[in-house]
């Protein structure tokens, strides 16, 4: 059976999230989403791996982080864990 592009992708939630394999009209939804997925799993530090490019995806994690309550403080990542390629986000845990 060949998967229906439209069918849910299933992937780990262990603190890293690897946007090369989603749609850019994706990621609006995914980013929030993985960070509540965290959350549940009590992971307060994510990558959001978006590449460097022109900046286009890297400008959109951003705002989505930068609205989003569940998250303290984001930064890029230093150089060995993707430079300006990626994206460290710090989350609010519940206790």
């Amino acid at each position: 059976m060949t998967p229906n592009e439209d069918d849910p992708i299933e992937f780990e939630i262990n603190g890293e999230l690897d946007l090369h394999t989603f749609r850019p009209q994706e990621v609006g939804e995914l980013v929030p989403d993985y960070i509540g997925l965290c959350q549940e799993k009590g992971i307060s530090r994510v990558r959001i791996i978006h590449g460097k490019g022109i900046g286009t995806l890297r400008e959109t994690v951003h705002a989505l982080l930068k609205r989003d309550e569940r998250v303290s403080d984001f930064h890029l990542a230093d150089r060995g864990e993707g430079g300006w390629g990626a994206t460290i986000a710090y989350l609010k845990i519940h206790e």
